[in-house]
């Protein structure tokens, strides 16, 4: 397996356990359970995004074209901001 290949696979993991935990705590009731499960989601999201900044930098990742402010301003009066 190309070290490409195994970055994408992480990455891909990684944003499906982000997406997991975001389900796990919306839905905890337990104060102290929620604090540890957003302590470990708020660091899975910093490994997330260093090793795709590192992804990026290798070209094994190209991002979307960055929006507009338009189409930002856009995207926030549809969610009311």
């Amino acid at each position: 397996m190309q070290e490409k290949d195994m970055v994408n696979d992480v990455l891909s993991m990684i944003n499906s356990s982000l997406t997991g935990y975001a389900n796990v705590i919306a839905q905890c009731s337990d104060q102290n359970l929620r604090q540890a499960l957003t302590q470990i989601r708020n660091s899975d999201e910093q490994f997330q995004y260093q090793l795709y900044k590192a992804a990026e930098q290798k070209g094994y990742y190209k991002p979307a074209q960055q929006a507009d402010s338009q189409e930002i301003q856009e995207i926030k009066s549809l969610f009311g901001q």
